[in-house]
C-alpha cells in the first residue's frame, strides 16, 4: 500500500499519473499465450477445450455439457435460504432492467419522411462466469436475467469447472432462477474461443459477456476483430473510495477490502481529505485483514493500491475522473452533489451505508462494468446490451420533394451518381 499526500501544484501531474496506474501484465507475452490458445480451440474444438480444463483446472472431463441430473443435484445442494436470497436478487436486477425497455418514437424528420427505431435482442449470446478462486454466481443473475429480459432466444453460459469436473451448485441454482439450461465446464482462455468460434459441444455466439482476469479481456479483445462483439473491455475489479471526516474508518476499510478479496491483481484506492483517516486507515485494514479468509489474496491486492491526502474534495474529484473507477464509493457529508460531478465511472455508491456489495449481489443495478480506465467511454451491461436498434425510413411522394433535391445535390457533389440516380428517378414519378 503506498501513502501520498498531494497538493495541487505543477508538480502534482507526474504524481497523479502514477496513482491512476493499474497494475498490468507485459502485454506482448500475454497476447501470444492467449492467442496460442484461441488458435488451438479454433482448429481441435471440445478436444482442446478439455486438455486446458485438465491443464488449468486439473479436471477431468468427459463432455462440456452440464446435464439435467447435475442441475437437479446442485438444486439439492443449495440451501433455502441462499435461494431465496438468489430468488430476491433476481427479482431486483429484473425489476431494474424491465425498466430499461427501448420504446421507439416515430419522428417526421421532414414533410412526409417518416423515420423510428426498433429494439431487437441479439439471438445468441455467451455470459462468461468466473470461477477460480471464487465462484461468482451473483454475476450469473447480473447477465442472464437482463439477457432473458431484452428476449435473447439462445443463451450460452461457460464456467470453470472444480477438479472433480462439477460445477459450483449456486451457479447451477443461479442460471435455473434466471432461466438459463444451456451451461458448459469451461473457463478462461478456452471457453472465450469455444464460445466465439464455437466447438462439437458450444454454440457459436454472436456476442459475449462477463468480467475475468487478464488473459480472460485479452482474449475477448482478440476474439473481437474476428467478427464476435463484446460486452466492454472487463479486466480485474477495482474500487475508489472518496472520504472525509464523516466517514467511519470501519466502513471505509471494509469496503477497500472487499475488492482486495476479489484476486491479487485487484487494485482499491482511497483518497480523502481527512488527515485523521489518512493516518489511521491502515491500522483499520490490518485488524479486518487479519480476520479474511482470503488474507494473501487481499494483501497482495493492497500491494497494487493507493491513500491519498488531498486538500479538498475539488481535487479529490479530479482525480477520481483521471481514475475512471469501475467502483466509486462517496463516504462524504454530501455525497449528492459530487455524484452529479463525476463524470467517469462504472457505477456509483452514495452515503456511508452504501456498500459496494449492494450493487454486487441484490439492490438491481449491474455489476459487469468497465475496469482500467474504461469507464471513460463505455457504460456497464445494461438491457441495450443484449439488442440491437434497427433503424426504419418511409417517404410518401411528399417526402420525395422534401428532400430528394438535397439528396440529389449532395450525392452530385460526392460523385455517386447512383445515389443520385435513384432519387430522380422518384423525383419524376411524384412530379
Amino acid at each position: 500500500m503506498k501513502y501520498i499526500r498531494l497538493q495541487r501544484s505543477e508538480q502534482s501531474e507526474a504524481t497523479i499519473a502514477d496513482i491512476v496506474k493499474r497494475p498490468t501484465k507485459d502485454a506482448v507475452d500475454l497476447t501470444v499465450t492467449v492467442s496460442a490458445i484461441l488458435k488451438d480451440v479454433r482448429e481441435h474444438g471440445d478436444k482442446a477445450v478439455m486438455e486446458y480444463e485438465r491443464k488449468f483446472d486439473k479436471a477431468e472431463l468427459r463432455e462440456l455439457h452440464v446435464t439435467e441430473e447435475e442441475f437437479e443435484i446442485a438444486e439439492q445442494l443449495v440451501s433455502n435460504d441462499l435461494k431465496t436470497s438468489l430468488q430476491q436478487a433476481h427479482d431486483n436486477i429484473a425489476r431494474f432492467h424491465e425498466a430499461q425497455r427501448f420504446n421507439g418514437i416515430d419522428v417526421e424528420t421532414a414533410t412526409g419522411v417518416h423515420c423510428w427505431q426498433r429494439s431487437v435482442a441479439i439471438e445468441r449470446v455467451g455470459l462468461y462466469i468466473p470461477g477460480g478462486t471464487a465462484p461468482l454466481f451473483s454475476t450469473v443473475l447480473m447477465l442472464a436475467t437482463p439477457a432473458v429480459i431484452a428476449g435473447c432466444k439462445e443463451i450460452v453460459l461457460c464456467t470453470p469447472p472444480s477438479k472433480d469436473g462439477s460445477v459450483h451448485p449456486a451457479i447451477l441454482m443461479a442460471a435455473r432462477i434466471a432461466g438459463v439450461n444451456k451451461v458448459f465446464k469451461t473457463g478462461g482462455v478456452q471457453a472465450i474461443a469455444a464460445m466465439a468460434y464455437g466447438t462439437e459441444s458450444v454454440p457459436q455466439v454472436s456476442k459475449i459477456f462477463g468480467p475475468g482476469n487478464q488473459y480472460v479481456q485479452c482474449a475477448k479483445q482478440l476474439v473481437s476483430v474476428s467478427g464476435v462483439a463484446i460486452d466492454m473491455p472487463a479486466g480485474p475489479s477495482e474500487v475508489a473510495v472518496v472520504a472525509d471526516d464523516t466517514a467511519y474508518p470501519s466502513l471505509v476499510a471494509a469496503d477497500l477490502l472487499s475488492q482486495a478479496e476479489h484476486g491479487a491483481d485487484s487494485q482499491v484506492l482511497l483518497v480523502t481529505t481527512s488527515e485523521t483517516l489518512f493516518n489511521n486507515i491502515g491500522a483499520e485494514l490490518d485488524k479486518q485483514l487479519a480476520a479474511l479468509p482470503r488474507q494473501a489474496i487481499a494483501t497482495d491486492a493492497l500491494e497494487n493500491s493507493r491513500i491519498v491526502l488531498v486538500d479538498d474534495l475539488s481535487f479529490a474529484l479530479e482525480i477520481i475522473n483521471r481514475y475512471a473507477p469501475e467502483h466509486l464509493i462517496l463516504e462524504i457529508a454530501e455525497p449528492h452533489d459530487f455524484a452529479q460531478r463525476v463524470i467517469n465511472a462504472g457505477s456509483i455508491f452514495i452515503g456511508h451505508l452504501t456498500p459496494e456489495s449492494a450493487g454486487d449481489y441484490a439492490s438491481g443495478t449491474n455489476h459487469t462494468l468497465p475496469t482500467n480506465g474504461y469507464a471513460t467511454a463505455y457504460s456497464g451491461v445494461n438491457l441495450d446490451a443484449f439488442c440491437r436498434k434497427i433503424t426504419y425510413q418511409e417517404l410518401s411522394a411528399e417526402g420525395i420533394r422534401s428532400i430528394g433535391r438535397t439528396v440529389e445535390l449532395m450525392a452530385d457533389a460526392e460523385q455517386l451518381y447512383a445515389h443520385k440516380n435513384a432519387m430522380t428517378l422518384r423525383l419524376k414519378l411524384c412530379q
